[in-house]
């Protein structure tokens, strides 16, 4: 009894006399003195996660792997950035060893150098960390060329960063097609994950795509095809981790068209920007599902070189909520580079959704796909690595606004000093051009975008490496490299204790 006293006297004591300095320190109401700032500064990331997807399904594969780091975001030196090969399992708990000899693949020796690496045949799961100066903006590009069979052609992939819920629409279980979600684990413990799949009539029945067990260090790749026995052309791929956290892409393989990796969209909403259709595209189709309760009623615009237009035929597009839609556009760009904006056409009733465009080049046999999801504005700055000289083509969209960024080019180890190029983009258009390659360097090198002034920019980088007759390429759409984050400013604020 006398302990409960004492502790409540000392109790009240205390608030006596945090309010009695409260009342001597805070500022008077309607004084002078400047309040707590709250704005949040932009401060470099510590640390960064990455993981690169293991190509599963051909014996006619090489991956290279370039990695780079931007330079000048973090003052002084310190850290390292440098990818380990992973365990491939079989969604039972099984694994299998990715190989290799225990030494990192692609270690960075300095920010604003890319470096290169090869794998031959089927390629493993890469995992990998980057701190200190190596981690704000790290990079690292994953390119396959397969010279024969399902998926001929060049298939690439930026390296995603791990999380728990990922949108994946344009995938397929068609005849012809053979489609992985490639699912990787980048911790020591084991993650969960389950599968869901849509298509044109709502939600497929897959219940194979439940609770599926990605071991720590570990990839597991799931034939889209073994999960149903519907043959569906256009699914919307789901991907939502239980348990921990996973990397989620689509391995798109086509037994004509060739193939490409399939990306998440970017975070479901009510607008989208889908960029850098290439100018000699002979097939565009777009793959659209709305994530929420709503349906998402959609205007059509194609963002020329010269201003906004309505393609004849698709003004609007309608999405039922729960299914999956999809539209051939043809051949949308008629020889000029486009990008394709959606947008709601009452943003009084705008519903999230998420989009993705399957673009082929070439005919008569000669074709090759790419992708284009969805993707983020280009933010603080964003960085593309394994760009070739004749090869690379950068795609820049405005929409509302026009905008200034600042495009520079680092070389690998083929050495040359960075060359930039100054570019402005009107509003309602899209800007195609070769990236100046770096003063003297030879090989490959990397790419980063950083607005200077104006309204949001979007981005993508196709790479076109010509395979005989065969017109192979892959596109990466170019979001923010996530180099810094915000971080609030906090002090002391008395003032709260007298409300």
């Amino acid at each position: 009894m006398n302990r409960t006293t004492y502790s409540l006297a000392g109790v009240v004591a205390a608030f006596a006399a945090v309010f009695g300095i409260a009342t001597v320190l805070a500022p008077a109401p309607g004084s002078d003195q400047p309040k707590v700032s709250t704005t949040a500064a932009r401060k470099p990331v510590q640390r960064s996660t990455l993981v690169c997807p293991g190509v599963t399904g051909s014996d006619y594969a090489a991956t290279t792997y370039t990695a780079y780091t931007p330079p000048g975001t973090v003052t002084g030196s310190g850290g390292t950035a440098q990818l380990q090969v992973g365990q491939t399992a079989d969604g039972a708990g099984n694994t299998t060893s990715g190989g290799g000899d225990g030494k990192p693949v692609a270690p960075l020796t300095a920010p604003g150098k890319p470096v290169t690496a090869n794998a031959a045949k089927t390629a493993s799961p890469l995992i990998g960390t980057a701190d200190g100066a190596f981690a704000p903006g790290w990079t690292v590009q994953e390119t396959t060329t397969v010279q024969a069979g399902a998926g001929h052609g060049l298939l690439g992939t930026s390296c995603g960063t791990p999380g728990a819920d990922f949108w994946i629409p344009g995938a397929s279980t068609a005849s012809g097609r053979q489609d992985y979600v490639q699912l990787t684990n980048p911790d020591s413990t084991a993650a969960v994950a389950d599968i869901e799949l849509y298509d044109a009539n709502g939600a497929v029945n897959a219940p194979g795509g439940e609770g599926i067990t990605i071991p720590g260090d570990s990839s597991v790749p799931v034939l889209l095809s073994t999960l149903t026995g519907e043959n569906s052309s256009d699914l919307t791929v789901h991907v939502e981790a239980r348990t921990g956290r996973v990397g989620a892409a689509v391995q798109a393989m086509d037994s004509s068209a060739g193939g490409d990796w399939l990306d998440p969209s970017a975070t479901p909403a009510t607008s989208a920007v889908l960029p850098g259709i290439p100018a000699d595209a002979s097939d565009v189709r777009l793959v659209a599902y709305a994530t929420g309760s709503d349906d998402a009623n959609l205007k059509v615009q194609l963002l020329t070189p010269t201003g906004a237009i309505t393609p004849a035929g698709h003004e609007t597009l309608d999405l039922k909520s729960g299914m999956t839609t999809a539209v051939d556009l043809g051949a949308l760009t008629k020889g000029q580079a486009g990008s394709l904006r959606l947008t709601p056409t009452d943003p009084s009733q705008a519903a999230p959704f998420v989009a993705a465009l399957k673009v082929v080049r070439g005919k008569n046999g000669n074709d090759e796909t790419a992708f284009i999801p969805a993707t983020a504005a280009v933010g603080q700055r964003a960085t593309v690595a394994d760009d070739r000289s004749g090869a690379t083509t950068l795609s820049l969209a405005a929409t509302d606004s026009a905008a200034t960024v600042r495009v520079t080019s680092s070389a690998g180890s083929g050495g040359g000093t960075p060359a930039t190029k100054t570019v402005t983009i009107q509003p309602g258009t899209t800007v195609s051009l070769t990236p100046p390659a770096p003063q003297g360097g030879k090989g490959t090198f990397a790419v980063t975008v950083e607005p200077l002034s104006g309204g949001p920019v979007y981005a993508s980088r196709e790479l076109a490496v010509a395979q005989d007759s065969l017109p192979a390429f892959t596109i990466q759409t170019m979001p923010d490299d996530g180099g810094t984050v915000a971080v609030p400013t906090a002090g002391e604020d008395l003032t709260i204790l007298q409300r």
